[in-house]
């Protein structure tokens, strides 16, 4: 039987490198840690450390029992969590999130959930890849929206990552860039230029990304504020690499995308693997992933350079509630989502009709379609808001229509307009 005590012991004997500074963190003798450990090894029948000069070395099965504890640390913490809870007169939610990922996916998962449960105090914490694993994985947190440049983040057993959305890159050129009327760029062609840094990721992943096309990366700046960044491009300090999420290129500014094979943004959301199903923090996950999900299919600025094309990006929300709720143009569903995504008098973009077997004014059921698929002339709204709906027509095609019943023809008149 394995003592939890001498595997807190041995994790800690691996974390600080030596007996006398795991001795410290824990407050104990370097006496009683040697013990503790002895005593492990004798309950398992292999040696589990190896002392030098320059430190202690885990063995495999050393490695293994770390391992273990480590999960078992994270579980324990995560029931003294679900324990206070209980104690609590409010159910307790806590979601931690980066920055651009919570203004782009709270303000509609957030109402959603807060008014089908209204008896949870759900608190919000800033955090960025790292800090808020380590909060799930230790219960700190329930849930936590986070992002990697090159795949899902490194996963400690214990905790699991649900994509949410792709989050393409653009590149972001100061005023009366040579390169600003190109509709696509790679990284490469702008190795000369010095740039802005929005985060200490993107640094990396660029200074990656340079390596591989030989050249040296110039950094005029470096930020922690994708906003921040763009404001510095605007006033000429260099050229930015920006999430879709978070682009706003100042007046004058143009906003190009980025050629593949440049992998994407990845946001996911991170979460506990749980024995035991926990009812709010589902319902909260549910509420996340349709928020994201009109938004994963939808392009940026389309072909869009320019300040006034990107600011202008505006969203419209037909979405409909939970269990029935209604929404654009008297549609009813449960949880299903109509919304679409466009610029300044632009026609609407693919990727910005979710249909959910809702069911629409004429009573017509919409098209079970994949994700991200539209009809065939996106309607468009005042102010780039466009709405569309996808129904059943004859012979099973579709027929995109717009707001109060208009014909897909008449929403594309209405558009050219």
């Amino acid at each position: 039987m394995l003592d939890v005590h001498r595997l807190r012991v041995l994790r800690a004997v691996a974390e600080h490198g030596s007996f006398n500074r795991a001795a410290a963190a824990l407050l104990l003798t370097p006496s009683a840690v040697s013990q503790h450990v002895a005593a492990l090894e004798r309950s398992v029948g292999h040696p589990v450390a190896v002392r030098s000069p320059r430190g202690v070395t885990l063995t495999e099965a050393g490695r293994l029992l770390v391992e273990a504890a480590e999960a078992i640390s994270a579980e324990l913490d995560q029931v003294r969590h679900a324990i206070d809870r209980l104690a609590a007169v409010r159910q307790r939610l806590t979601l931690a999130t980066f920055t651009s990922g919570g203004r782009h996916l709270l303000p509609e998962a957030l109402p959603r959930f807060v008014a089908a449960y209204p008896e949870v105090e759900l608190t919000v914490l800033e955090a960025e890849p790292e800090a808020a694993l380590a909060m799930v994985r230790g219960g700190g947190a329930d849930l936590a929206v986070a992002y990697a440049f090159d795949g899902p983040l490194p996963l400690p057993p214990g905790v699991a990552w649900t994509p949410l959305l792709d989050d393409p890159l653009w590149l972001v050129l100061p005023p009366g860039h040579p390169l600003a009327g190109r509709e696509a760029l790679g990284p490469d062609e702008l190795g000369a230029a010095r740039w802005v840094l929005g985060c200490l990721r993107t640094e990396a992943f660029l200074r990656r990304y340079a390596e591989q096309a030989g050249f040296e990366l110039r950094v005029a700046a470096s930020t922690t504020d994708y906003f921040f960044a763009q404001t510095l491009v605007g006033a000429g300090v260099g050229v930015a690499l920006v999430p879709q999420v978070c682009l706003a290129p100042p007046a004058g500014c143009t906003a190009v995308r980025v050629e593949p094979p440049v992998p994407p943004r990845h946001i996911g959301l991170l979460g506990p693997i749980r024995r035991r199903a926990q009812p709010y923090a589902q319902a909260l996950a549910d509420a996340l992933r349709a928020a994201a999900a009109p938004a994963a299919g939808a392009p940026g600025p389309a072909g869009a350079r320019g300040a006034a094309e990107a600011a202008g990006t505006t969203r419209a929300m037909g979405t409909t509630g939970p269990a029935g709720a209604t929404g654009v143009a008297g549609t009813t569903g449960v949880m299903g989502t109509v919304r679409a995504t466009g610029n300044s008098g632009a026609t609407t973009s693919a990727g910005a009709t979710r249909a959910m077997g809702t069911k629409g004014p004429a009573g017509a059921t919409n098209a079970m379609g994949a994700r991200g698929s539209t009809g065939a002339a996106g309607a468009a709204g005042p102010v780039g808001a466009a709405r569309a709906m996808v129904t059943t027509g004859p012979a099973g095609g579709t027929v995109p229509t717009g707001p109060e019943g208009a014909t897909g023809a008449e929403v594309a008149a209405e558009a050219a307009e």
